[in-house]
């Protein structure tokens, strides 16, 4: 199985962005639990990062035939990203949205999940550890 991973806007500043908040593992500790669980499951995870939207509508669509499967967080799109959201319907692939923090805990405007309204299933609060959830979610509903 090959699942996508995707993350949004200053992602990878994880360990020095607001810790209280985000944790203290780093953008680092993230990518060696992600290659730690794909060789742990035998599973094909690609992983991408980016702080720029475009980038990340362009790694979905490429992702269409390719990818059985996308773990994705947005960040700071989650709340703003049409496009994003419109980029997981024309791709039209299972997706996970994952949150490191809790946002329903957090400011009102952070209660909005645009990628939310295609994504199955939602994982929030969790920390690094929710990647890992989204990942053994869609291995066991569409792994072979």
């Amino acid at each position: 199985m090959k699942i996508l991973v995707l993350n949004g806007p200053n992602i990878n500043m994880l360990g020095i962005r607001e810790p209280g908040i985000y944790g203290k593992r780093s953008f680092a500790d993230l990518l060696a639990l992600l290659e730690q669980t794909a060789k742990e499951e035998a599973l094909e995870l690609t992983q991408f990062q980016s702080n720029h939207e475009g980038a990340l509508v362009d790694q979905i669509q490429a992702a269409r035939g390719v990818f059985d499967a996308i773990v994705i967080n947005p960040a700071a799109y989650t709340h703003t990203s049409v496009a994003v959201l419109d980029a997981l319907k024309a791709a039209a692939i299972p997706a996970v949205e994952v949150h490191i923090s809790d946002v329903d805990a957090r400011e009102p405007f952070r209660q909005i999940s645009y990628a939310g309204m295609y994504c199955e299933k939602t994982i929030k609060g969790h920390g690094l550890e929710g990647y890992r959830e989204a990942v053994l979610y869609l291995k066991e509903k569409y792994g072979s």
